[in-house]
C-alpha cells in the first residue's frame, strides 16, 4: 500500500554544501530554496554551472526542477545541485546515463578543506619564525 511519488529525487554534494533535488513533469521551473535558480545564483558562472546537466535534454523545459540547499558557499552549492540534478535525471531517464558520465555530471568531487593541523597556523601554514 505504498504511494508512488511523482517526483524523482538526487542528492548531490560538493565541498561542505549539500543539495537536495526533485524533480516532476511540469513546465520548466528551476526553484532554488524557494527562490527562482536566477535569482538564488546571482552569477552567470554558478547560473551555468546548476543548469548544466540540463543541456544535455532536449525535454528539459518539460520538467520542474526544486532544490534545497545548504552549507558551503555559492560555488560549492552549485556543484552541489549540479551533482543533484544529473543523479535526478539519470533516475528519470536510464538512457541519458553515457551522456551525463561523459560530462563528468555523475563524478562526485571529493575534494574537500584540509583540516588544521596542531603546531601550525592553517592546514599548512606555519608559524613566523623568528631568529632573534
Amino acid at each position: 500500500m505504498s504511494v508512488q511519488s511523482p517526483f524523482t529525487f538526487g542528492l548531490g554534494r560538493r565541498k561542505s554544501s549539500v543539495a537536495r533535488v526533485r524533480v516532476k513533469p511540469g513546465t520548466g521551473q528551476f526553484v532554488v530554496n524557494k527562490k527562482p535558480m536566477a535569482e538564488y545564483f546571482t552569477t552567470l558562472r554558478d547560473q551555468k554551472a546548476a543548469g548544466a546537466p540540463l543541456n544535455l535534454l532536449e525535454s528539459a523545459s518539460t520538467y520542474d526542477i526544486y532544490v534545497k540547499v545548504h552549507g558551503g558557499g555559492p560555488h560549492g552549492q552549485a556543484g552541489a545541485v549540479q551533482l543533484g540534478v544529473a543523479r535526478a535525471f539519470k533516475d528519470l531517464n536510464p538512457a541519458l546515463f553515457e551522456g551525463l558520465r561523459e560530462h563528468g555530471f555523475l563524478t562526485r568531487d571529493a575534494r574537500m578543506k584540509e583540516r588544521k593541523k596542531y603546531g601550525r597556523r592553517g592546514a599548512r601554514r606555519g608559524f613566523q619564525f623568528s631568529k632573534r
